[in-house]
């Protein structure tokens, strides 16, 4: 007898469907064969499925059993199988109807002792299930109980998550189904407080450069010596940016359960993500890759920050790997089984010394290395990666004074709560012009991501403003890229004022955050 049960496989962060084709014969001497490109995790499965119908309770007879997983011609990873292949095996020797099993879609893992254990992925495989009802190929998603709070984020879909194989079997033999999963609140969730500007005393300029990247959705870039407060102030950006919106949170919940970085139990994630891998990050586990493709930090940063401290620490190969999501907001990983793709659209915020010692241009303390050890240290980054960057920010040393107990507090307009209604503000405003050309967006359209044809209507420039350009890209020997990112921090800045139109003033301040050392394109520091 021959059973076909709905399972999936993940191709980047969405799920296609598998048939798992189960063949129990009671002809010809007992064997097992498993094919359908499996990986090793599921030719393991063998294994633990047997374990886990002796463990439960059930005793097959002897028979030649062949499992096919469909489509043959892609490869299959993962312990999800496990479940609908020992269902399958159930079904074809009469111990379950097969109708009723047909008509569900399973993925699990089995313990030895039969309990159901999480897997990744169960996120696009429940918006794969919902398709399929659609079409009138399934009826549900079957998902080990730690999963259930992810599969119930897709609304309209029923879920069954029974505790252990001996528990889904009854399920599908005709008994009670398992009591259905609490759809997790949003709302409820903890959310980690998030440290506040008004904590950082001084670097009003860093801040205000901060706030432009924040409404924007722009790359920024902090220049000073240790001690600072880059770091502080990085960390302290998510506390501005506006809360996710649904489709954005559906984005980051996805990404985060096909890397399997999903915590059992948790619903819809409604944090921005915040990611600052250390500088001895891989260029696959920046980017995304491996044998089997998993997202990398650049899509686990996806609607949020990514932070990249000591930035010339980085491995060059991980740096010019950033060219690709910086510029298309995805990334591409290319193998011989075939290619997939993952969304990494973030706001990058790096931070740098502007020399080893940390000191150039610092005027309270004297720098220590010599101009060609200065130059071998900004030569770590390419003129094309820092390009990609819009805003080249000066966090210089603090004085004592300014950070001192008892010192003034900092101003009110300094604070995440100010900040953050201004952002709001400046992205309402994107969002309606984007709303008024009837554009059609996953998510609200920011200005970092303004198209050509975007930027001729919403960032012309007046004779002022095309003088302006014309002089600051012949004297500071800027590309068309860089140009038309200033343009787009220049928009981000007449949002943030209220103004309707790009002014000279908005102009210049975008030019100012961009200033560039007249060797090698690299930012000045300490200017």
């Amino acid at each position: 007898m021959i059973v076909r049960l709905l399972s999936g496989a993940l191709s980047g962060v969405d799920a296609y469907p598998v048939e798992v084709e189960v063949d129990y014969a009671r002809q010809g001497l007992p064997g097992f064969s498993l094919v359908g490109l499996p990986e090793t995790e599921v030719r393991e499965a063998r294994d633990r499925v047997f374990a886990a119908l002796r463990a439960s309770g059930f005793k097959l007879a002897p028979a030649r059993v062949t499992v096919n997983l469909a489509p043959a011609g892609q490869r299959k990873s993962g312990a999800g199988y496990d479940l609908p292949l020992a269902l399958g095996l159930l079904a074809a020797a009469g111990f379950v109807p097969a109708e009723r099993a047909e008509r569900l879609v399973f993925t699990g893992e089995l313990s030895l002792a039969g309990g159901l254990r999480p897997v990744r992925g169960v996120l696009p495989l429940a918006l794969l299930t919902r398709e399929l009802m659609a079409q009138g190929r399934a009826d549900g998603l079957v998902v080990p109980p730690a999963n259930a709070a992810e599969a119930s984020v897709v609304s309209g879909l029923p879920v069954f998550a029974p505790q252990s194989l001996a528990e889904c079997a009854a399920f599908l033999a005709g008994e009670d189904a398992p009591e259905p999963p609490r759809r997790a609140d949003p709302a409820a969730q903890a959310v980690a407080p998030v440290p506040d500007f008004a904590e950082v005393k001084g670097q009003e300029a860093a801040k205000r450069a901060l706030e432009i990247a924040a409404a924007g959705g722009h790359n920024i870039l902090l220049v000073g010596p240790p001690g600072s407060g880059k770091t502080m102030l990085a960390r302290r950006l998510p506390g501005i940016l506006p809360p996710l919106a649904f489709e954005e949170a559906l984005d980051v919940t996805r990404i985060l359960s096909v890397a399997g970085q999903l915590a059992p139990d948790s619903g819809l994630v409604t944090e921005r993500p915040f990611r600052a891998p250390h500088h001895t990050v891989s260029d696959v586990a920046l980017v995304g890759g491996g044998r089997t493709p998993r997202p990398g930090e650049v899509s686990l940063a996806h609607r949020g920050v990514l932070f990249l401290d000591e930035l010339p620490e980085f491995p060059r190969a991980a740096l010019e790997a950033l060219r690709q999501p910086l510029e298309d907001g995805m990334v591409t990983v290319s193998r011989a089984a075939g290619s997939v793709t993952y969304p990494a659209r973030f706001i990058l915020v790096a931070a740098m010394n502007p020399c080893p010692c940390g000191h150039y241009g610092d005027s309270a303390h004297a720098c220590a290395c010599r101009p060609e050890e200065v130059a071998r240290y900004r030569r770590k980054l390419s003129g094309p990666l820092l390009d990609r960057i819009d805003l080249h920010v000066d966090a210089p040393q603090v004085s004592y004074a300014e950070f001192r107990p008892g010192s003034a507090s900092v101003p009110e307009r300094w604070s995440s709560a100010a900040m953050r209604g201004r952002v709001l503000a400046a992205r309402a405003a994107q969002a309606a012009r984007a709303s008024a050309e009837g554009d059609a967006h996953a998510a609200p359209a920011l200005n970092a991501t303004l198209s050509g044809r975007e930027l001729e209507r919403h960032c012309a420039l007046d004779a002022a403003g095309h003088a302006l350009m014309e002089a600051a890209m012949d004297r500071l020997g800027l590309s068309a890229r860089a140009c038309t990112r200033i343009l787009r921090v220049a928009r981000t800045i007449a949002d943030l004022e209220g103004a309707p139109a790009i002014g000279e003033a908005h102009l210049a301040e975008a030019v100012g955050l961009r200033i560039l050392d007249r060797q090698g394109g690299r930012p000045a520091p300490g200017r």
